[in-house]
């Protein structure tokens, strides 16, 4: 595993890591909001959309808190975090296509995109355990 000294002597996985932890912080936000907006809606169809936005802001914290006190285990969170994100994104961008016209369409197609942020910053993020 890598060590915090490892990650302190490269500073291109160091400047990775801030980011990819302020992705994750950004993701989480959005899925929150998200999700309080899907039960504001109170329409049918909308409980995987709200599940799944809870469980992918739960997940994007956990990883943000191992990353932040550079835990070895982050490397093994960050490829849980980017699956976790690439399905809430999936979900939430078909969701915003069926509410495209309204104002939770908006919020829901900002958190796909969140999601899809930083899904792609874990998956680099997994890859530089090699480095």
């Amino acid at each position: 595993m890598t060590t915090t000294a490892q990650h302190e002597s490269n500073p291109q996985l160091q400047q990775h890591l801030q980011e990819c932890i302020r992705n994750c912080l950004e993701c989480a936000a959005l899925c929150e909001h998200c999700s309080a907006d899907c039960i504001r809606l109170d329409m049918q169809g909308m409980a995987e959309c709200i599940a799944t936005c809870r469980d992918c802001a739960d997940v994007c914290l956990l990883d943000a808190r191992l990353m932040s006190r550079d835990s070895p285990w982050h490397f093994k969170s960050c490829a849980l975090c980017a699956e976790m994100c690439d399905a809430c994104a999936s979900i939430c961008e078909g969701m915003a296509g069926k509410h495209s016209a309204s104002h939770s369409g908006d919020i829901m197609q900002r958190c796909a995109e969140a999601c899809r942020k930083c899904a792609q910053s874990c998956k680099a993020m997994t890859l530089m355990r090699a480095t």
